[in-house]
């Protein structure tokens, strides 16, 4: 926890170290920059609009179960909750009770930013070769993801629960009743659920599990009516029980079971590791860019400290006058993400168990160096990590092995100006593919890196008992140089999130996008490999003049998802991903 002026205090104070070349465009929330020449334009869609509450999730349902709790009374922090609980039962592939999730908060009478680190632990049978097999070489992805030995400690009731405890004004059962009438009375299977349980063969290895996704052996069509009692039971022992009625007793008893007694790759979680769970709140990690502060979660995400690292690097340069769309502009996000990815995959981890340099990480000076290595006429190729001191820079390999989809971001805004970003996830689509009380179970400790040791030195992400694996997760709030919130962003899409959010970041604070337009833009992303362009945006035809300038390129589908509120003055947009079925309310 800390407040905004201090932070913002101390991120100025270190910025004033670093030559700017601009400041930005105002935040006038038009729809495009009065430039039109940019390669590629936004679909033409209007933000949500709001005067007191917004809420903008992943499905209507979940979000209407959001705003309907604000309507009653509650606080931003309630209304995530009664979302993500939601969220559990219309989008469970993506997100639930049994995975883990961090969460970025501002509170408006005080000034205090908390960032709750709900992310999963490895049980106490965790080992640093867990991802490998007998002959010593690791496991492919899609070999260790189904089955129990996947499965992290589950974070994301706990920290719910701490985040209530100082956060939320309704009493905690009050926040589980939209989700229990929606598991008991079921709900329209949607085209998105639909379309991933057909392309899953996984589920069908096991029995409980293919049998609520293909009853009869079929995927489920759409418009069926999916109801799941048992984890309306399940909702119904927390919402009475709190937190302890998940870590203890019958639901940790399910939960046992069903890791021990997988039939592929059965695991050793027991009820000691579940009792023993605890979600922590940490220091925020805050930068200075353009005139705003821009604040996310520490480590063990990577996302806070690379998407701060980018702006950081990209402060050097006047992106308000570079064109949306232009190859320039695609040109220096690239590199600038090359940069941060290098870092990322040689420092970050958890820093309970390592030594994490995020201070010098994302310190001005050092942000300017490393931006001095960006050329406007040819990329860096494969970026190198910067020296941050001869201990840490000569003790780790880096692990760039790039993992994890299936994730949901929530962002919430309240009457009273309290502001929540939060990403939450179970890692691959359906997770482990392990049921237990009606919801599924993460794979997340495939985000550890499979092989512990590189050519004699240790992985900062290798696995070990009680470690948080590292994350790309990037809730972030954005404040005026007045410690006014004026944007709360972030998404899924496993390591591609950092690249989702810091455009969406771009596009707003120096191209003046208005929420919905900068979500809308089509994602180019970088991961210190391949200049990764949006397929069916028109970014297709950006990749000549970036192969010029010695990009390789590829030209994929990217799903984000984010959502995203900006602030102006008593004014509130929303903004939902139109690639997927999100959608922002608010009144």
């Amino acid at each position: 926890m800390r407040h905004i002026s201090t932070l913002f205090a101390a991120a100025l104070v270190l910025a004033a170290c670093q030559h700017q070349v601009t400041q930005s465009g105002a935040d006038t929330g038009r729809a495009q920059p009065e430039a039109q020449t940019q390669t590629v334009a936004p679909a033409a869609k209007a933000p949500a609009t709001a005067k007191q509450h917004m809420v903008a999730a992943a499905n209507p349902l979940s979000a209407r179960a959001g705003l309907d709790i604000l309507h009653a009374g509650g606080s931003a922090v309630d209304a995530a909750i009664a979302t993500q609980l939601a969220l559990n039962v219309v989008e469970p592939q993506s997100s639930g009770i049994g995975g883990g999730g961090f969460m970025m908060h501002f509170a408006a009478a005080s000034g205090e930013i908390d960032a709750f680190d709900g992310r999963e632990t490895a049980p106490a049978s965790a080992t640093p070769d867990m991802f490998q097999n007998a002959d010593g070489k690791r496991m492919k992805f899609f070999e260790a993801v189904p089955g129990g030995k996947s499965v992290g400690v589950p974070g994301l009731v706990h920290m719910m629960a701490l985040a209530h405890k100082k956060h939320g004004k309704l009493p905690w059962a009050r926040l589980f009743e939209p989700a229990i009438r929606l598991a008991e009375t079921g709900f329209p299977v949607s085209p998105r659920l639909h379309q991933l349980i057909s392309r899953d063969k996984l589920i069908d290895k096991f029995p409980s599990t293919s049998a609520y996704f293909k009853p009869g052996g079929s995927p489920l069509p759409v418009g069926k009516i999916l109801i799941n009692k048992p984890l309306a039971e399940t909702f119904k022992k927390i919402a009475t029980g709190g937190a302890d009625a998940f870590y203890k007793g019958e639901i940790a008893e399910k939960i046992v079971r069903t890791i021990a007694g997988a039939a592929v790759n059965p695991g050793g979680t027991n009820r000691i590791d579940l009792a023993g769970y605890r979600s922590k709140r940490r220091e925020p990690v805050c930068g200075a860019y353009r005139g705003h502060l821009v604040c996310g979660m520490p480590p063990p995400t990577s996302g806070g400290v690379a998407v701060i690292q980018i702006l950081g690097i990209l402060n050097r340069f006047d992106m308000a006058s570079v064109l949306p769309g232009s190859v320039e502009a695609a040109h220096l996000i690239a590199e600038a993400s090359r940069l941060a990815f290098a870092d990322r995959n040689l420092y970050l981890a958890d820093p309970d168990f390592i030594g994490v340099p995020v201070s010098r990480l994302i310190d001005p000076g050092y942000l300017a160096e490393r931006a001095k290595l960006i050329s406007p006429e040819k990329s860096l190729g494969k970026a190198e990590p910067g020296k941050v001191s001869d201990e840490a820079s000569s003790m780790f390999a880096p692990d760039d092995v790039l993992k994890g989809l299936s994730t949901s971001h929530l962002v919430v805004v309240d009457r009273n100006g309290n502001t929540v970003s939060m990403t939450s996830s179970i890692e691959n689509a359906f997770g482990s593919r392990l049921m237990a009380g009606g919801f599924l179970l993460n794979n997340q400790l495939t985000d550890f890196a499979f092989m512990p040791i590189r050519d004699g030195r240790m992985v900062a992400n290798a696995p070990w008992p009680g470690k948080r694996p590292r994350s790309s997760m990037s809730p972030t709030l954005v404040f005026d140089r007045a410690g006014r919130p004026v944007l709360a962003i972030g998404s899924p899409g496993g390591s591609r999130i950092i690249g989702y959010v810091a455009q969406t970041i771009i596009a707003a604070l120096d191209w003046g996008y208005d929420i919905q337009a900068a979500i809308d833009l089509p994602r180019i992303v970088n991961r210190n490999g391949p200049t990764e362009l949006e397929k069916g945006t028109g970014a297709e035809e950006l990749a000549p003049a970036l192969k010029n300038l010695g990009h390789e390129v590829r030209i994929r589908p990217m799903t984000s998802g984010l959502h995203g509120i900006r602030i102006f003055g008593n004014r509130i947009t929303g903004g939902a991903d139109q690639r997927r079925e999100g959608v922002a309310l608010g009144d």
